[in-house]
């Protein structure tokens, strides 16, 4: 491990300080003074309960690539607008890999061994730690140190101005592009080794272990929370529209959680309709519904990803509930498809086959709902819009760059999961709809997790039928 003083931040090229026009002139009396007189100890960290997990995960991603180099970046600060930056969220195959949630880290596995090149806390001997906006101590908390680092995840720490000469030396390099500029312009890219490395460690992530799932568990957990303090709290909705839902479910993620695991869709009235309504500036009114899309990313940064859509004023009126028991029904089928070997298509073919015969019951199909299902037709998805699954884990929509036959085109395996979330949208300009319909979307979306023995609804606490919906809504209002 190498001494993190030795390398001094303000003559290293990543390392420029992060000041600003405004900022106040620093004397060379004042930064010498400033240097001088702290006091400095390593906190003693307990072993992070990632740590033999994501050791088991280096090994396999090593065994599929035998004597090449492996290079996962975290990632480092985005701009949200001219010198402000949001808060930092690491890339998710490097966390999956290492545990390592600090920015401007890289993960380097070669021959069975691994090394993480981290980015400490500042040292005293610059003037970093009291003047650089993005790192400095003074400016955004301590950074922990390499040896904090390397004694909670058990990984040999180095730092990462030693990175670039690792990577110069000769090999076969495989890099997770698209996280770090910096990076990617440290090696020559190879399009097609380079694509097939992100490929294997997404498909790495598929199954989920123990700890992943409990990790999952405790996000749904949270999530049930959060919907409830939205319920709770409809009525000062109605007073300050979606907006109130959006940040009172916010309130108990950051309390309990590490964040939302994606901006949450709130839909009153007709905004339901839209997909991925994330302006959450419409109002709520009572008589009409909300479709509430929201999840928990818990504190090692598996999502949630859980929808309920209710009554605003509590109940369900009867055209209201017909068409909610139809989601409900078309869910219900779709979870009871999810079982061990099943296609990973096989909750969508299930709840698509509810929904489009409740569409031929309430007579908007131009032909019989078999016609409609038909892989030729489909008419019936001009209601249903999308897919019913998606994998779900660090990411909210986990494993996107596995091979279509691992994932869409594949069958479900024992510690999987996936959402079940089937829907019907009725567009306010849908002249094929009557007239009390349009404007109503619904949605009804859980967690689910393939067990030996089916399925299991990690989000299952939530109440989903109208019933249940209604009588929860009650209690939780009082």
């Amino acid at each position: 491990m190498s001494d993190e003083t030795e390398i001094n931040p303000e003559t290293s090229p990543e390392h420029e300080l992060h000041t600003e026009s405004h900022d106040p002139s620093v004397s060379e009396a004042y930064s010498r003074f400033m240097r001088d007189g702290w006091g400095d100890r390593e906190l003693d960290l307990p072993p992070h309960p990632i740590a033999p997990y994501a050791a088991a995960r280096r090994q396999r991603l090593a065994e599929a690539f035998p004597g090449e180099r492996l290079v996962l970046p975290a990632g480092t600060f985005k701009v949200r607008s001219y010198d402000t930056d949001y808060r930092f969220r690491s890339d998710t195959a490097h966390t999956y890999f290492c545990g390592n949630q600090t920015s401007d880290a890289v993960l380097v596995i070669e021959d069975g061994e691994s090394v993480l090149y981290a980015r400490p806390r500042s040292g005293r001997d610059t003037d970093e730690f009291f003047r650089d906006r993005q790192y400095g101590e003074l400016w955004v908390g301590r950074r922990p140190s390499l040896k904090e680092i390397s004694d909670s995840l058990g990984l040999e720490v180095r730092h990462i101005d030693e990175l670039a000469g690792e990577l110069e030396k000769a090999g076969k390099t495989r890099v997770h592009r698209g996280v770090s500029s910096y990076v990617d312009d440290l090696v020559a890219p190879d399009e097609s080794r380079d694509q097939d490395f992100a490929r294997v460690a997404s498909e790495m992530r598929l199954v989920k272990d123990e700890w992943e799932i409990a990790e999952l568990q405790t996000a749904c957990d949270i999530t049930t929370l959060g919907f409830t303090d939205v319920a709770g709290e409809l009525d000062r909705a109605v007073e300050y529209g979606e907006r109130w839902i959006e940040g009172t479910f916010f309130r108990r993620a950051r309390a309990m959680g590490n964040d939302i695991g994606y901006d949450s869709i709130v839909g009153g009235g007709s905004h339901a309709t839209t997909l991925h309504w994330i302006e959450n500036t419409g109002r709520i009114v009572p008589g009409e519904m909300v479709l509430l899309d929201m999840g928990v990313e818990g504190h090692n940064l598996y999502t949630a990803d859980v929808t309920r859509t209710l009554p605003i004023d509590g109940t369900y009126s009867s055209l209201q509930r017909e068409l909610y028991d139809l989601v409900y029904a078309a869910q219900e089928a779709g979870i009871g498809a999810v079982k061990p070997g099943e296609p990973f298509v096989a909750a969508h073919h299930a709840a698509m086959d509810v929904l489009a015969h409740g569409l031929e019951s309430l007579k908007l199909l131009p032909c019989s709902a078999e016609e409609a299902l038909d892989p030729g037709s489909g008419v019936y998805a001009r209601w249903t819009l999308h897919g019913v699954s998606h994998m779900l884990g660090l990411d909210v929509h986990d494993c996107g760059k596995a091979a279509p036959e691992s994932y869409k085109k594949g069958t479900l395996a024992e510690g999987m999961v996936l959402t079940v979330e089937p829907g019907l949208y009725f567009q306010a300009d849908d002249l094929l709809v009557p007239e009390e319909m349009r404007g109503i979307g619904i949605r009804i979306e859980d967690d689910i997790l393939v067990t030996a023995e089916g399925a299991k609804n990690l989000s299952g606490s939530l109440p989903r039928s109208a019933a249940e919906v209604e009588e929860w809504m009650a209690t939780a209002r009082r």
